[in-house]
């Protein structure tokens, strides 16, 4: 695969971050908000939990995969919920197999330590790679990532947990693991060192269906100018109105809501575009 080009960085001083008064005047974004189905995976299994604990068995996330991208998934996330501890990635063939029959872009994360890791997700069928624990540890690595494949590839997954007002720590080991970062600090530093994306995950509200943290997706809108994915607590069609408008998340990773049948991707699209938020027209 080629080195990404040279261009792989962008400025993420707090200059370059969204001005509030800018997105406050707006009441819709310029670019569609990108609606994603979220599948963790342990072991063969889709599974799904609260709080990134108690993990129940879904089913075969392939049945799911293809459910989803049929029903209009704007891209797919695979997240490897037990990868890290055990420090290898084993999506390998479930992302090789959903190449096959699913024509989205595909984010895949956990247990990716090195280059080569990444180079051999992204030669499964894998578009881009979340990654959480292994640049908390070596915050290089997401520079030699975004120059090897390009910064779109490079997704920094942040696990952030609300630690005072308007404070998040950053947690590694799929929410089990305290980093002492400041989620805020981490994610501009993330930026800097080349990430593409954000992915932010709630762990507080992972799962518990009561909505996003709001207050901590607008804080990482407003601190980078890269585009930010909200995950964690969607229960209800409001939940994406409130962290689009207010917290500014450029897309919403969902689970919960559509595992469980609360709502179908077609009627999340129609409900969010009635609400104002542009979406991509099926």
């Amino acid at each position: 695969m080629e080195s990404a080009p040279t261009s792989w960085r962008i400025s993420c001083s707090e200059e370059s971050a969204r001005p509030e008064a800018s997105f406050a005047a707006a009441p819709r974004l310029l670019a569609n908000v990108r609606l994603i189905a979220r599948l963790d995976i342990k072991g063969p299994n889709l599974i799904k939990g609260v709080r990134l604990e108690g993990l129940r068995v879904i089913g075969d996330p392939q049945v799911y995969a293809t459910k989803y991208y049929e029903a209009g998934a704007d891209e797919l996330m695979y997240m490897d919920t037990v990868a890290s501890l055990y420090g290898r990635n084993n999506l390998t063939d479930i992302v090789r197999h959903a190449a096959r029959n699913v024509f989205v872009p595909m984010t895949v994360g956990g247990g990716l330590r090195s280059v080569e890791d990444v180079k051999d997700i992204l030669r499964a069928g894998a578009d881009k790679v979340a990654i959480n624990t292994a640049a908390a540890k070596r915050p290089e690595l997401i520079t030699e990532v975004s120059r090897r494949f390009g910064s779109q590839c490079m997704v920094l997954s942040i696990e952030a947990k609300r630690v005072g007002t308007n404070r998040w720590e950053a947690y590694t080991e799929n929410g089990r693991e305290r980093t002492g970062l400041d989620a805020l600090e981490w994610a501009r530093q993330g930026c800097e060192l080349g990430a593409g994306e954000i992915l932010l995950t709630s762990v507080d509200q992972e799962g518990t269906r009561l909505g996003f943290d709001v207050a901590l997706v607008r804080a990482v809108t407003g601190a980078v100018p890269i585009p930010v994915i909200a995950s964690g607590g969607m229960g209800e069609i409001k939940h994406l109105v409130d962290v689009v408008k207010e917290g500014r998340a450029d897309a919403v990773a969902m689970a919960d809501i559509l595992h469980y049948g609360r709502m179908t991707l077609e009627q999340i699209r129609r409900e969010a575009s009635e609400n104002g938020i542009a979406v991509r027209a099926l």
